[in-house]
């Protein structure tokens, strides 16, 4: 069985397609195109940054998110969950990240890196690479429409990643 897990940009075109008509129509033909014994996840990270509208923002903001996840969990969609596993991959993947931007300024040293990189200076930002850490540990296939080079290069080829957003055939 193959387990696709939807990345927030992904949820966030499937369900809005008055906003995003295009995202939403090829998301769409993805979807009519998994066989049968497929399966559609998605992360507590990504509920986590789904469910952010529900606090504290406008009464209007917070009724869009409650009907997103009314959306999210109406598709029944696999919930990965962060185990140990998941955590080691992360700071593996953190740690080539960190390696990566060593080699790009070399007048740095490894002992001087506590916490001193930004995700900005890293080219991530963390719930990203948690997110990729899980699609890693678990063997799923990412389905984002972001780039996530700094992390490509990071994971190698331990990470699969679709852009279901583009047109079919299209990357």
């Amino acid at each position: 069985m193959r387990v696709f897990l939807f990345d927030t940009n992904i949820w966030g075109y499937w369900f809005d397609a008055d906003r995003y008509p295009d995202e939403h129509r090829n998301i769409q033909k993805h979807l009519n195109e998994l066989p049968a014994n497929a399966r559609i996840g998605i992360s507590v990270i990504t509920w986590g940054e789904i469910a952010v509208g529900l606090n504290g923002s406008s009464p209007e903001e917070s009724s869009v998110q409650v009907r997103h996840l009314q959306f999210l969990t109406g598709q029944k969609p696999l919930i990965e969950d962060i185990s140990t596993h998941t955590a080691e991959e992360y700071g593996r993947l953190r740690g080539r990240l960190r390696d990566n931007v060593l080699k790009r300024k070399k007048s740095l040293r490894a002992e001087e890196l506590v916490d001193r990189f930004t995700w900005l200076e890293l080219g991530s930002l963390e719930n990203d690479l948690w997110i990729a850490a899980q699609a890693i540990a678990k063997n799923l296939t990412l389905v984002t429409n972001d780039e996530l080079k700094e992390i490509h290069e990071a994971a190698g080829e331990d990470l699969h990643t679709e852009n279901w957003a583009a047109e079919l055939g299209k990357k």
